[in-house]
């Protein structure tokens, strides 16, 4: 199963797609990665809003995106985004855990305001980068053993969702050398080709303000 190369997917019919709503904001690493989940599971008419993701499915409104992730890939299969494996299923989820609990909440902006007030800019920065890299190292570790072109292996999952917003973000915002980190390196590369990587891309969002894309 794993073996297999990703494979693309159109719009679902129109007659059977239920309405979801994604509130967001274009430049949130936490909506970024939601998005490219929708995409990823053929979601394509959406009506972006103001603020981190929250998403309403009919009457089930669900916010926070490791949530939200885990909600699709309950309710909506088709394209599974964690696999069948056991051992693999808790490397994705490990995985999209340290992102979004060990990574992302130490370089929110408002975080970054106040080691900023407290500490001065270059304090902040160097806070960010730390705390990124330190992940980055771990999330290296976790993966060496089972990645392919993508996180674990040669088909794009829940890892792979979480890891790509967030190591554009990296080197983007914070100027990460990923240099020192092959394999994450190389899985973002193979999700950045994806149309549905692309079409997440907060540049390409109707909130966009193209005059400070940061990522």
């Amino acid at each position: 199963m794993d073996s297999k190369e990703p494979q693309k997917h159109g719009p679902l019919d129109s007659s059977s797609s239920p309405k979801l709503v994604l509130y967001s904001y274009w430049q949130s690493s936490c909506s970024w990665r939601v998005r490219f989940a929708l995409n990823l599971k053929g979601f394509e008419k959406l009506n972006p809003l103001h603020y981190v993701p929250v998403l309403i499915d009919d009457d089930v409104v669900v916010s926070d995106s490791y949530a939200v992730i885990l909600y699709l890939e309950e309710k909506y299969p088709n394209v599974p985004l964690l696999p069948v494996d056991p051992q693999l299923r808790a490397i994705n989820l490990q995985a999209a855990s340290i992102v979004s609990s060990s990574i992302q909440p130490l370089h929110m902006l408002s975080l970054l305001k106040y080691v900023e007030e407290k500490m001065g800019s270059e304090e902040s920065l160097a806070w960010a980068q730390s705390n990124i890299e330190n992940g980055f190292f771990a999330l290296e570790k976790l993966l060496k053993d089972y990645a392919g072109k993508y996180a674990t292996g040669n088909r794009i999952y829940m890892a792979d969702v979480f890891l790509a917003p967030q190591i554009a973000v990296a080197t983007t915002r914070f100027k990460i050398d990923m240099s020192k980190f092959p394999v994450l390196n190389r899985i973002h590369e193979a999700c950045s080709t994806l149309p549905e990587f692309q079409a997440s891309l907060p540049d390409r969002q109707p909130d966009a303000v193209p005059a400070i894309i940061l990522y």
